[in-house]
């Protein structure tokens, strides 16, 4: 069936129903004005709140896991970090060097 029959279909089937005694007079109208006084939704407002309502949670998170880093047992260890960054950084070069000597 296409979409302009059922359309029609449904119309027809609307019109042929009376309306309820039951519905208020102008009741319709009255639901409109009320969705019409809400106003728009801010959409800025709403991720506004949100992020601020997280911030809590991640700022207690950051501490805690800053304070088991700090009192971690491994942590006490005295290590060189420049020399460990140093070979970071030019391993890529070193491994540079070995392929050119192999060709």
């Amino acid at each position: 069936m296409n979409q302009a029959e059922l359309e029609r279909k449904l119309y027809a089937a609307a019109r042929a129903d009376a309306p309820s005694e039951r519905v208020p007079y102008a009741f319709e109208q009255r639901v409109m004005a009320h969705l019409r006084s809400q106003g728009m939704m801010d959409v800025w407002a709403v991720w506004g709140r949100a992020l601020w309502r997280a911030a809590a949670p991640c700022l207690a998170i950051t501490l805690l896991l800053s304070a088991w880093s700090w009192l971690a047992p491994g942590s006490a260890q005295n290590q060189d970090w420049s020399q460990a960054l140093e070979n970071t950084v030019l391993a890529a070069a070193d491994q540079d060097a070995t392929v050119e000597t192999l060709w």
